[in-house]
């Protein structure tokens, strides 16, 4: 992810956020809690989850400063004195808003963090945290002169359910802010990220990368593929060779990237038009130069799958040289493809 150092915990509080469809209720605490003897435990767990490089800001249907969330978190940066008061009230939206079915009752965890280090920028933080599935542990302990054992559940250390980062950076547009949700993975049932913190996506080096990557794809699949002039074998060649424009450099350029990977005149033409739909309709602007970013590059690579599908018999993998795979169709009109190797492994 983002490199990333977390400061010295602060503060932290719980809070008990029930389901409000099943009128679960809340349970504010007033009193904040002591994390001396797990502060170690609570760091690893948000090491070990907080693993992306996407990175989001705070967005609202009035204006940034109408976010609830970020109303609340602002207040806590500007006098840490309201930090009991401030998570009361995060609580309370977090339970206006948990009326999904789907959304279980939980632990909500209000930290403050000081000295925080990202992109080697040094600020404090407040994480969001919600324990919503427990793990059972067995517990030994001495009795007599023998040990008793029993269950207990409890938060799982490893893995964390929900959970956001908000940094005090940026924040007239709206702060940085990382997010983890590893529940409720319906559309229907994203809380956490659409009706609770309300955000959107930061538009860095990730996000760019991540949109161009993302039209290449749409292009390939909506676009080429009902031209029947272009076979399955130069859409997955395009496929490949826009992944490698992205690993052999470090800035994108719109113009030389057309080029080097469309090629044709016909192509080029079709992509620019087929890029000026789609940020219409998806209500984006992509750049035509940026940073290129590695982690993106990565993550979206394994989502171009340089695959022909054949019936239901084979697959062929193309990871380069389209030249090697010939096309064709025999006297008795079966269609084949010859491939060409020289080293068998």
């Amino acid at each position: 992810m983002q490199d990333m150092l977390l400061g010295k915990m602060n503060n932290m509080i719980i809070h008990f956020v029930g389901n409000k469809n099943n009128g679960d209720g809340v349970r504010f605490s007033y009193v904040q809690s002591n994390f001396e003897r797990i502060e170690e435990y609570f760091k690893r767990l948000i090491y070990s989850n907080f693993k992306s490089d996407e990175l989001f800001r705070f967005d609202f249907s009035q204006s940034v400063e109408s976010n609830p969330i970020h109303q609340c978190t602002s207040i806590i940066f500007n006098d840490i004195n309201s930090f009991v008061e401030q998570s009361q009230n995060l609580t309370r939206f977090l339970y206006d808003n948990s009326i999904h079915p789907k959304i279980k009752s939980g632990e909500f965890y209000i930290v403050y963090f000081k000295d925080c280090v990202i992109d080697d920028t040094t600020t404090d933080a407040i994480g969001l945290f919600k324990s919503e599935n427990k793990e059972t542990i067995l517990k030994v302990y001495p009795k007599g002169e023998g040990f008793e054992i029993e269950s207990e559940k409890g938060m799982n250390i490893n893995k964390l359910d929900k959970g956001c980062l908000i940094f005090n950076i940026e924040t007239g547009n709206g702060s940085v802010i990382s997010i983890v949700d590893n529940t409720n993975k319906s559309i229907e049932a994203q809380y956490w990220k659409d009706d609770f913190l309300h955000v959107k996506p930061r538009k860095d080096e990730y996000y760019n990368t991540q949109n161009v990557l993302s039209l290449c794809k749409n292009f390939v699949i909506e676009e080429l593929s009902q031209q029947t002039n272009v076979s399955k074998a130069d859409q997955v060649d395009l496929l490949n060779k826009s992944v490698e424009y992205f690993k052999k450099n470090e800035n994108f350029d719109m113009e030389d990237f057309a080029k080097v990977v469309m090629r044709k005149p016909e192509v080029i033409e079709s992509f620019n038009q087929y890029k000026s739909d789609y940020e219409s309709a998806k209500e984006l602007s992509i750049m035509e130069n940026f940073a290129i970013s590695e982690s993106a590059v990565k993550k979206q690579a394994r989502a171009l799958k340089s695959v022909i599908k054949l019936d239901k018999n084979f697959h062929i993998y193309v990871h380069g040289d389209k030249d090697m795979i010939e096309q064709g169709t025999d006297e008795d009109g079966r269609k084949y493809y010859k491939i060409y190797y020289s080293i068998e492994s």
